[in-house]
């Protein structure tokens, strides 16, 4: 701060005794202590998507595990880049780093039952790698390259490719995530605050969605945008929604904000939506999925009648530094 130009000397004395100085160390040691997350969280734009979720063999060898896993690197030389999320069990991850695990997180350990015998299975793997990037070709590459690097630590339980579809829609045909917060503010929605323990982590819900094609392509656009709580052509807010519409039971003004990367996935046939959610606090997503399964107050998500639920893990995922430590 400057000293006020045209101040006598008394003036001058006493801006110097109310003034705080700049103490160089405690700035330093400020910037030392905060913590950077993961890049690939919010690397939008990417074409490619291959999810691997791993089942540690031995238990008594998650230090190895970790460790492998968290030295995943980018390949030297591509024709596309690569973008990596790492997550842990939350279970896996307190184990490993009790002192970086926010508390209250855990895994997706039971199924969600809701009304009418809906069911939210519980699939909960050991790890994930989620990796994105401009071209399917080198995430292949990738992916084999990782698969190869934990051979005799774990096995690959899921795999999982997506895809994006008109560029912002799902393969309902309608426009995915339109409540999403703006780059700007994702990470106030996912990330955990500096001071906290897991600083610059976040809690991954991630979940594979089947389509029931034939019946949802069944109904007129108008019954779809019901069930959704608005339009199909450009994704604007219904003013009268019906209580049980998408929108109304999953509404971020109610539970809080998170940020969304969801991707399709599948084939002509087979297909539905990788549903990817990002977090600063477990509870924002759990009571979004209660609310679906009509547990909040017995009205179930109308959706939910024409896409079924097929797994379901939640993920630490931690910020590079904490990476480095399992190094």
């Amino acid at each position: 701060m400057k000293i006020p130009r045209h101040s006598t000397l008394d003036q001058r004395d006493a801006f110097r005794r109310t003034t705080p100085t700049f103490n160089l160390p405690y700035l330093l040691d400020i910037i030392a202590r905060m913590y950077t997350p993961q890049a690939g969280i919010f690397a939008l734009g990417t074409s490619s998507h291959a999810y691997l979720e791993f089942n540690i063999l031995d238990a008594s060898k998650r230090e190895q595990f970790a460790a492998t896993i968290a030295a995943i690197r980018e390949p030297r030389t591509t024709t596309g880049g690569v973008n990596f999320v790492i997550g842990f069990r939350p279970e896996l991850w307190s184990n490993l780093v009790p002192t970086d695990t926010p508390p209250g997180v855990e895994g997706f350990n039971r199924d969600i039952r809701g009304i009418e015998d809906f069911v939210m299975p519980a699939t909960q793997h050991d790890a994930l790698v989620w990796l994105s990037g401009s071209a399917y070709d080198v995430l292949f590459d990738m992916a084999r390259s990782v698969v190869r690097d934990l051979t005799g630590l774990a096995s690959l339980a899921d795999e999982t490719s997506s895809w994006p579809y008109r560029h912002d829609r799902d393969l309902t045909g309608f426009i995915d995530g339109s409540e999403n917060p703006t780059l700007l503010d994702a990470p106030t929605a996912a990330l955990i605050p500096e001071g906290a323990p897991g600083a610059a982590g976040s809690v991954l819900l991630l979940q594979k969605w089947k389509h029931n094609v034939n019946s949802w392509e069944a109904l007129p656009i108008a019954q779809q945008e019901r069930i959704m709580g608005r339009s199909k052509p450009d994704s604007v807010e219904f003013t009268d929604k019906a209580t049980d519409a998408h929108i109304v039971r999953t509404d971020q003004d109610a539970f809080g904000k998170i940020f969304r990367r969801n991707m399709p996935y599948g084939g002509v046939e087979d297909h539905g939506t990788m549903f990817v959610g990002f977090s600063a606090d477990q509870k924002r997503l759990a009571n979004m999925l209660d609310s679906m399964a009509g547990i909040t107050n017995g009205i179930r998500d109308a959706l939910t009648r024409y896409t079924q639920p097929l797994t379901g893990s939640y993920y630490f995922v931690p910020s590079i530094e904490s990476l480095r430590q399992l190094r």
